[in-house]
């Protein structure tokens, strides 16, 4: 028992230390490199701290269990724009860039919306749909491209000074100790709960779930203490994206998945979520510390909806 508590301890801490690394060459090399933070969290920073849901998605696709691939993607989505979005709020205001509310929150919105008509249709995510969430990651990543130039524009960032290199090795060293610490904690964890006769249901739904989004919540909250919400947005809504268009394309393109666990209120509380959070970004560009509470009790509700339909 205690060896699995120290775990976790060591997991938590793994994870912010890498957090502030990775927010610190971030910043930076979206300085050195005339980039935007929103377009570093868009991109480099959401693949980086959404390795966990790949990594489990497309082992779960390959040994066939569908239901485990989505569910994780449907989940971690649901973890990133209630919880971390409304923890990191409540932790500091979130400035919002106009370009955000009308291209970057849209385009997750979307993401949602077409993923769940493709499985609701038929209980399936076929080769064909996930080709076209594929397409579809390929598209974001250009249109967000394409636009930096524009939101550079709109942002004030403080100079950290460092060069390419030793930003780029902040980036991968912060990244490779957000998934260790990760993989750590969930470890842990899950021996923990086993112990204390906790079911296997409520453990995937709760430990693994906000284990494998540990490393957005982490890189979000750091990101705006140190006044970078660029980042930190950034980082949820390409997490958002990146976990439909390139996780389930990616994972579907290996095997067609029958779904069945995961219901329709499951997809909706994901899709409402991110409406919920294009509303209160439109008012005044700013998720305020009470907006951050409500996202952040919503979430609260959602998850004692599911242990208690469990137990």
């Amino acid at each position: 028992m205690w060896l699995n508590i120290l775990m976790i301890v060591a997991g938590v801490a793994l994870v912010l230390w890498g957090a502030d690394r990775l927010t610190d060459g971030a910043v930076a090399l979206a300085e050195r490199m005339n980039i935007p933070q929103i377009v570093i969290g868009l991109t480099i920073v959401a693949l980086g701290t959404s390795a966990p849901e790949f990594c489990v998605s497309i082992v779960s696709a390959l040994k066939g269990t569908a239901d485990l691939a989505v569910g994780n993607v449907v989940g971690s989505n649901i973890f990133n724009t209630m919880l971390i979005v409304g923890v990191t709020a409540m932790v500091a205001p979130m400035t919002i860039l106009p370009s955000t509310v009308k291209k970057d929150i849209p385009i997750a919105l979307l993401a949602s919306v077409v993923l769940t008509v493709m499985v609701m249709m038929d209980d399936y995510l076929s080769r064909l749909d996930a080709a076209l969430l594929f397409i579809g990651m390929i598209v974001f990543m250009w249109f967000t491209l394409r636009n930096a130039k524009g939101d550079m524009e709109q942002e004030q960032v403080a100079s950290r000074g460092y060069s390419v290199p030793k930003s780029l090795l902040l980036l991968v060293l912060g990244l490779g100790c957000l998934v260790l610490g990760s993989n750590i904690f969930v470890d842990g964890a899950t021996n923990v709960a086993q112990m204390l006769g906790v079911s296997e249901a409520v453990i995937g739904l709760t430990i693994v779930a906000g284990g494998t989004s540990l490393p957005e919540l982490a890189t979000s909250v750091v990101a705006a203490r140190k006044g970078n919400s660029g980042i930190a947005i950034g980082n949820v809504l390409g997490s958002n994206v990146l976990n439909i268009l390139l996780i389930l394309g990616g994972a579907g393109l290996i095997s067609h998945m029958h779904v069945q666990g995961i219901t329709i209120v499951d997809f909706a509380v994901m899709t409402l979520s991110m409406l919920l959070l294009w509303l209160f970004s439109y008012t005044k560009l700013t998720i305020a510390r009470w907006e951050g509470a409500v996202l952040t009790t919503l979430f609260l509700g959602y998850m004692t909806w599911l242990v208690v339909g469990v137990i």
